[in-house]
């Protein structure tokens, strides 16, 4: 096991993740799961309200166009 997999939170950020994709093995390792969107030019769940993250819609432009003033 790395040193990554080793989070003394992982048990407290999964507590509060948002995120609705059952079995997602970033679950709790806020680390990976940032950089695991990142690299996708999108957000993870917790910047999403439940309606939005439901959509699994995690872009950036999704994210900008539901804030944007209509």
């Amino acid at each position: 096991m790395s040193k990554i997999d080793q989070c003394s939170r992982v048990k407290i950020n999964a507590k509060y993740c948002t995120c609705t994709y059952h079995g997602c093995p970033k679950h709790g390792l806020c680390c990976k799961c940032l950089h695991y969107h990142r690299q996708r030019r999108e957000l993870p769940a917790c910047y999403f309200t439940d309606e939005e993250e439901r959509t699994y819609n995690r872009g950036i432009d999704f994210f900008i166009q539901r804030r944007s003033p209509k």
